[in-house]
């Protein structure tokens, strides 16, 4: 049986009222609400905000450049949002897919290496460091949180943005971490465009998985 996936096409959004809608659904995700519910993807991009997870610590902000930091409910530190680059939010009941949180990790950077390989890009993981990388350089940042056994937050990835306010922070709270995005790697691709790439793949990530 395939489990449908329902996509929202939500364009440039404000980051807090977003998070705050996605966390109110998967709270309401319990007893028939939880059977009835579809899982979601929600593809949008955001207003410039660093978003500081729970193991976030200050002193990976390094200048205050005018930027919002918002402290929310994330695994991982600190990293940055802005136009230009492509968010997808996984609301994800992991259960009634069979998938354990490590592989839906694993199929999300698998997704985004899937997604980059089409482009020309060869990319890759680093043990014990979410996301995906090309070379040194980060590309994709990635961040969950687990409520009722389902899934919130996602993925991040870099396509054609300012990269400056990445300067301000440890990015994901490695001191001199590189970053990159897809049109320094010579990728000519539009944000939509790239969007809707990884989008599919990660719906054929997460369709492999049904029972």
């Amino acid at each position: 049986m395939t489990l449908p996936l329902h996509v929202r096409r939500l364009g440039l959004v404000p980051y807090e009222p977003t998070w705050h809608a996605m966390r109110d659904q998967t709270l309401a995700r319990v007893g028939d609400a939880a059977t009835d519910a579809p899982d979601e993807l929600w593809l949008v991009e955001h207003a410039p905000v660093f978003t500081q997870g729970q193991a976030g610590k200050p002193e990976h902000l390094l200048q205050d450049i005018g930027v919002p930091v918002v402290p929310i409910d994330r695994g991982g530190q600190i990293t940055y949002h802005g136009p230009g680059q492509v968010v997808i939010y996984l609301l994800i009941d992991l259960s009634r897919r069979g998938i354990k949180v490590r592989e839906l990790v694993n199929k999300i950077e698998q997704a985004v290496i899937d997604c980059l390989a089409a482009y020309g890009i060869t990319a890759d993981r680093r043990e014990g460091a979410p996301g995906v990388y090309v070379g040194e350089a980060k590309v994709a940042a990635l961040g969950l949180r687990i409520r009722n056994g389902c899934s919130y937050h996602g993925v991040s990835l870099n396509v054609d943005m300012d990269m400056t306010p990445f300067s301000a922070i440890n990015p994901c709270g490695y001191a001199g971490m590189a970053v990159t995005q897809l049109h320094d790697l010579g990728v000519n691709v539009s944000v939509s465009d790239a969007g809707e790439d990884l989008l599919r793949h990660l719906q054929n990530q997460l369709e492999s998985s049904d029972g």
